[in-house]
């Protein structure tokens, strides 16, 4: 590809996926509001742009990968966002978890432009995004995605194209709100294991091998029980998922009782100071109310 891949976001999910399209040798412009985080990046060959503006100037892809709507906003359409530079034939990507309204909002906005959005959330953490493993759930045009495809095969191990424009953000909030449930309920369940006077480990093992058993049950409970919370998945999204979650699925008359009661114990993790820490930290409010 000629021109620029612009990605816009090194955070932890970011700066995993900028690397490997750096190691795929796409020429690579960044932006991130604490350039600081782009330092690593730039020293490999990135070249840092000021603002998303600059960034998208003469980018035929531009990626975006943020916390949520707000930021996804604020690097597209706010002072110098991206939107102002895009080209006619410019591909959008949009990778963050954001709600399917934004989406749909932001496709409109790019038609306008002459570009052509992709929405194209990810399943993975921080490990994913690093070794290239992560998957890209898509919406969008098929031309489009045919175009962009060699940039997403760069970072991932797959890619689902689901339907137009809105179907990945979807299916990212189904995924993440049976994720955030699933860990809201082992934080409970373990600390009812470590009450109870049972063998942690052995109650655990049979957990994992039986039929609540998952990747991702075996991947939190393991943080859970070493009290290892450098992030993979930051605490504060999984709370912002899950509300989105509920808020998607009312347009669709489904009441995600268990969504917000998983939330809650989310919030109460933000409130006692976890929000910056791995999502498997819900845990320890729980631990702490005796």
């Amino acid at each position: 590809m000629a021109n620029d891949v612009a990605i816009l976001g090194l955070g932890t999910m970011g700066s995993g996926m900028a690397a490997n399209l750096l190691k795929a040798g796409f020429p690579l412009v960044v932006y991130n509001r604490s350039a600081v985080k782009a330092q690593a990046l730039v020293d490999a060959g990135a070249r840092l742009a000021s603002t998303p503006a600059e960034a998208a100037r003469n980018a035929s892809v531009v990626i975006s990968m943020l916390a949520d709507d707000a930021a996804s906003r604020g690097v597209w359409t706010g002072q110098n966002g991206a939107l102002e530079t895009v080209n006619d034939d410019t591909i959008l990507i949009e990778s963050s978890t954001v709600s399917p309204a934004w989406i749909a909002e932001l496709a409109t906005l790019a038609s306008l432009h002459g570009a052509e959005l992709l929405d194209a959330p990810i399943t993975g953490s921080r490990m994913q995004a690093e070794t290239g493993q992560l998957s890209f759930l898509v919406g969008g045009n098929t031309a489009a995605l045919e175009i962009a495809a060699p940039v997403l095969r760069s970072m991932s191990k797959e890619i689902i194209h689901l339907g137009p424009v809105g179907s990945g953000a979807k299916m990212k909030l189904i995924n993440n709100f049976l994720c955030g449930v699933q860990v809201a309920s082992l934080a409970e369940g373990l600390v009812w294991i470590e009450r109870s006077g049972l063998d942690p480990e052995k109650a655990l093992s049979i957990l994992k091998a039986g039929a609540p058993g998952s990747p991702l049950l075996g991947a939190i409970s393991a943080r859970m029980t070493t009290h290892n919370y450098s992030v993979n998945f930051l605490l504060k999204l999984m709370t912002k998922d899950l509300l989105y979650a509920e808020k998607e699925a009312a347009q669709c008359k489904v009441d995600l009782k268990t969504a917000e009661v998983a939330r809650g114990l989310f919030e109460a993790a933000v409130a006692k100071g976890f929000g910056g820490e791995d999502m498997a930290s819900v845990i320890e409010p729980l631990r702490d109310n005796k």
